[in-house]
């Protein structure tokens, strides 16, 4: 079973102790490669080097809206000038992680929308996927994807809305990240929506250290933990689990041109 995590944030300092580790362990149990985004001006360079590091890590850089007080005008520049830099290098795959966030009410949605729009430009001006944040947040972004219209698409991070979301974008031209939210009991609308969705349209991802599966409780995430969340997700969606892997696999290597 050939794996991609297509969204994790290894080089946070929850693997400081054991980086290597986790990362030999990957390869052990499948998990051929895995994506890591930055969230801030602060950690690009820390990920960019993580995945010079080793040949199975790439890296998407961007702007989260949950750092919105982090983001300085300037940074807007600077991811530019990161993208210019590093146009065509085969390590960089995606602008992330990049997106929308109305759960947390004091982050201030017109500055966020400001940042989302503009880093979409930036996905499109260098011809690249965006890996995309929405919480509570479906319907703005389903109308800023529209308007600006990305010819590489990209992933809606740990996707967890509706069917008919679901429809608006893969019309859009994005997959699906599913990870280990949807495998939790409670997550009863995602399992009602799982075995609708197109196995051309998905992506499977743990966004590791954060939304362990249930499997996992209470324990730090990780992409050793994706076969699992795998084989759970694909019980789920009424299919078999090499099924999952070879689908989602397929796409990941689709969206970000990979040979």
């Amino acid at each position: 079973m050939a794996l991609i995590d297509t969204h994790t944030h290894l080089d946070f300092p929850d693997f400081d102790a054991d980086r290597s580790t986790v990362v030999a362990n990957c390869r052990a149990v499948g998990v051929e490669r895995v994506v890591v985004l930055g969230v801030f001006q602060a950690n690009w360079q820390r990920v960019w080097d993580l995945v010079q590091s080793d040949a199975g890590l790439y890296a998407a850089l961007g702007m989260h809206p949950l750092y919105l007080d982090d983001h300085l005008p300037e940074h807007l520049r600077e991811l530019g000038d990161w993208l210019t830099r590093l146009k065509g290098h085969p390590r960089l795959c995606a602008v992330g992680e990049i997106g929308l966030d109305y759960f947390v009410e004091t982050l201030d949605r017109e500055r966020q929308q400001q940042l989302f729009e503009s880093q979409l430009q930036l996905a499109a001006d260098f011809n690249l996927p965006a890996l995309i944040h929405v919480r509570r947040s479906h319907a703005a972004v389903i109308a800023t994807l529209k308007r600006q219209k990305l010819q590489r698409g990209g992933i809606i991070h740990a996707f967890a809305g509706s069917r008919e979301e679901a429809r608006e974008y893969i019309k859009l031209g994005f997959k699906l990240g599913l990870g280990g939210a949807a495998t939790w009991p409670q997550a009863l609308r995602m399992h009602r929506v799982l075995p609708e969705l197109p196995l051309d349209s998905v992506v499977l991802e743990t966004d590791a250290p954060d939304m362990a599966p249930a499997m996992y409780p209470n324990q730090r995430n990780s992409p050793e933990y994706l076969p699992d969340i795998c084989m759970s997700l694909a019980q789920l969606m009424g299919i078999s689990a090499d099924e999952l892997a070879a689908a989602s696999t397929r796409n990941a290597y689709e969206l970000f041109n990979w040979q």
